[in-house]
């Protein structure tokens, strides 16, 4: 039986989006390793305009690297530039920041991220 419908042989952007987050996420956020100050430059997959070096002692700055890598950043990117106490002290201002679609990956993963947001609020 031949579809009527194109749209139904392919996904949604949604869909599409949700699998791309997801399948970027670290196992464990004790899996997140990177530093905690200092500069940081990113790689030019991830910031390949404007700003690439990023001073995580200063507030505005490391939270803009933290929304960058979650949206541009590949599976070890991730692991390698965030690090697990900074995003949970930074998500619940950080969530508001990504899309809908990174953040609903992160905490339906990371229950625990949800469970700061709700208790910030």
């Amino acid at each position: 039986m031949v579809q009527s419908s194109s749209a139904a042989a392919f996904p949604s952007a949604a869909e599409v989006l949700r699998a791309r987050y997801t399948g970027r996420l670290p196992a464990r956020l004790e899996d997140l390793a990177g530093p905690r100050h200092g500069r940081v430059d990113l790689p030019l997959h991830i910031a390949w305009s404007g700003l690439r070096t990023l001073d995580l002692d200063r507030p505005r700055q490391r939270m803009s690297l933290y929304r960058t890598v979650l949206a541009e950043g590949r599976h070890d990117d991730r692991t390698a530039l965030l690090d697990r106490d900074l995003l949970l002290d930074q998500w619940p201002v950080l969530r508001t920041l990504v899309s809908r679609h990174i953040r609903t990956a992160w905490e339906n993963a990371f229950p625990l991220l949800a469970h700061r947001a709700a208790t910030a609020a």
